[in-house]
Order: structure tokens, then C-alpha cells, then sequence
């Protein structure tokens, strides 16, 4: 892009001391997209195994409670 012309004009002393005034911003960058794997996957993969050994828990109680009645 070209650059815009600035309705000010940069003046720098001859004599004497120069100020410069350093405040630090915020610079915006890229976003970084990370592959799904690394969080959604493995925390699917905890929750399914969870609700599996509650499903296998629930059917071994209602073995029990069969042979017992």
C-alpha cells in the first residue's frame, strides 16, 4: 500500500535535548490456529470413557439385583 502523506511535519531540534516519550500498545497479530487434537479430542475421549464405566457399573448393579431377586 502506499504510504499517506501526514499533514504534520517531523522537527527535530539543532541545539538542545530531544524527549521521546516510549508508550508501550498493544500490537495485534496473527491469529494461531491450533489443530483439534490437542484439546477437544482427549477431552472427548475422557468423557466418553466416563460415561462407558458408568454404563458398565449400572448394568453389573442390575446383574446383581436380578440374581438376588
Amino acid at each position: 500500500m502506499a504510504e499517506m502523506k501526514s499533514m504534520f511535519r517531523e522537527v527535530l531540534p539543532k541545539q538542545g535535548q530531544l524527549y521521546v516519550e516510549d508508550i508501550p500498545t498493544m500490537v495485534l497479530c496473527k491469529p494461531v490456529l491450533l489443530p483439534l487434537r490437542f484439546m477437544t479430542v482427549p477431552k472427548l475421549e475422557k468423557i466418553q470413557q466416563t460415561a462407558q464405566d458408568t454404563i458398565r457399573q449400572q448394568e453389573m448393579t442390575e446383574k446383581e439385583q436380578q440374581k438376588t431377586h
